[in-house]
């Protein structure tokens, strides 16, 4: 593995700046760089905690569903990019698990109710920032499984748009750079790369 023990980390300190929706940390430490010197160094770290994803798709439609709903973030960065095209998704709660999490998120953001799902790749988002590891789940669905419209929760302020794509839109998408969420990339390229919509 190329992971190692840290013995080049030491004297880790922590100053919480915010604890509003999520917790902004400074955290101070010592490193030792490999030409042997040390140094104090300080940086900022975002902790929200984990979070689950999951990319429905149905083999015999060759469809997707997706969510599209308003960022602030993104529009702070681009505001021709608030309106963000992601998978379903949400975030890990307590001592949830992450497939319970996501099997309760499809429900309530996409109105289907799925009784298993298969994870496929965990990932970090943005670890030079955020202490966030995302799940990444893939599942199939029907309309049998359609329980309820959907849109999220009215008490978490969620306003969500459901979207059933043709796997070719969605690809196309990605190319044309109107797909930019992380998660909903790696999960479509995924199904591409494993060929999970090629009919049967």
């Amino acid at each position: 593995m190329f992971c190692k023990n840290m013995d080049n980390l030491k004297n880790i300190t922590k100053t919480t700046l915010s604890k509003e929706w999520a917790r902004l940390d400074r955290i101070d430490y010592d490193y030792q760089f490999k030409n042997g010197e040390w140094k104090r160094l300080s940086r900022e770290c975002y902790n929200r905690g984990n979070g689950a994803a999951i990319l429905l798709y149905n083999v015999k439609k060759q469809t997707v569903i997706l969510t599209k709903q308003f960022r602030m973030p993104a529009y702070e960065n681009n505001k021709n990019e608030g309106m963000s095209i992601e998978a379903c998704a949400g975030a890990i709660d307590n001592n949830d698990k992450p497939l319970e999490t996501i099997i309760r998120e499809t429900e309530e953001e996409v109105g289907y109710k799925i009784s298993n799902a298969q994870q496929v790749l965990t990932a970090y988002t943005s670890p030079g920032a955020l202490t966030e590891k995302m799940f990444l789940f893939i599942a199939e669905y029907n309309e049998s499984m359609k329980v309820s419209k959907g849109g999220g929760l009215e008490s978490e302020d969620e306003d969500i748009e459901i979207l059933e794509l043709p796997f070719s839109k969605a690809i196309e998408l990605v190319k044309n750079e109107e797909i930019i969420d992380a998660k909903t990339i790696m999960l479509l390229q995924y199904a591409q790369i494993n060929e999970l919509l090629i009919p049967v």
